[in-house]
């Protein structure tokens, strides 16, 4: 069986001096899935994503992109490396326009980066429409897809989510994951954290069901979404 593209083994860790706050977790994904990890609020959920980042203290486990041990990379070079992170809050900056915000996102390349713009401008028209505003005058939806946008200027191999719908109405939250299944189409793999369990397994190819920092089941989105036990206590029976 071929490893998954990234994978974050038995991660054991917390912030600080604290208390361990994962605990044995493991969470991976493949190129052009779309993994999302779901559970009560504190099971750790957005912990696991800054463990995969490097922004944890980690004393147990492993993070691998692509078969390469990453465990020891800040998170700088792990945007080198070619992952994509966005996080839940003060994802955009707000003063620029939209365009310089996309620009913004591909400080690190030092090749023309027109043609990703024009991709990401494919995937979310709306940002094309509205590319001279500043992001801070948009919608939340909208800053959403900026973040989202700017993440992909890095021309990522992996793309990471932080709670990408907190805050947006069901209708927003339907747009977002359509732009992001067409993300995942072009072979990104994509993994995401979500409070809004049903609608998120419902797209998504892996699912990981986290408790107090563990895997308590993973699982297809299918197979979560039709596990008993998983409805009755995570999505509301």
């Amino acid at each position: 069986m071929t490893e998954p593209f990234l994978i974050g083994e038995s991660m054991t860790g917390g912030y600080g001096r604290g208390p361990d706050i994962l605990n044995e977790c493991t969470i991976a994904v493949n190129p052009g899935e779309i993994a999302v990890i779901v559970g009560p609020n504190g099971a750790g959920k957005s912990t696991a994503m800054k463990a995969l980042f490097g922004m944890l203290n980690m004393h147990g486990g492993q993070v691998r992109l692509d078969g390469e041990d990453i465990t020891a990379l800040s998170p700088q070079d792990r945007v080198i490396k070619g992952m994509g992170f966005v996080p839940q809050v003060r994802n955009i900056f707000p003063s620029l326009t939209v365009e310089e915000n996309l620009e913004m996102g591909a400080f690190i390349r030092r090749d023309d980066f027109r043609r990703t713009m024009e991709q990401v401008y494919t995937i979310f028209p709306i940002l094309k429409e509205k590319r001279r505003q500043a992001a801070g005058e948009l919608s939340g939806g909208q800053r959403q897809q900026v973040a989202v946008g700017r993440a992909l200027m890095t021309k990522p191999k992996v793309l990471m989510l932080d709670e990408p719908t907190a805050g947006v109405s069901p209708i927003v939250m339907d747009e977002l994951f359509d732009r992001i299944i067409e993300v995942a189409r072009t072979g990104i793999p994509i993994l995401m954290v979500e409070q809004n369990a049903r609608q998120a397994l419902e797209i998504a190819d892996r699912g990981y069901v986290l408790v107090q920092g563990r895997n308590a089941h993973t699982g297809t989105g299918k197979e979560l979404l039709a596990d008993p036990e998983v409805r009755r206590s995570f999505l509301g029976g």
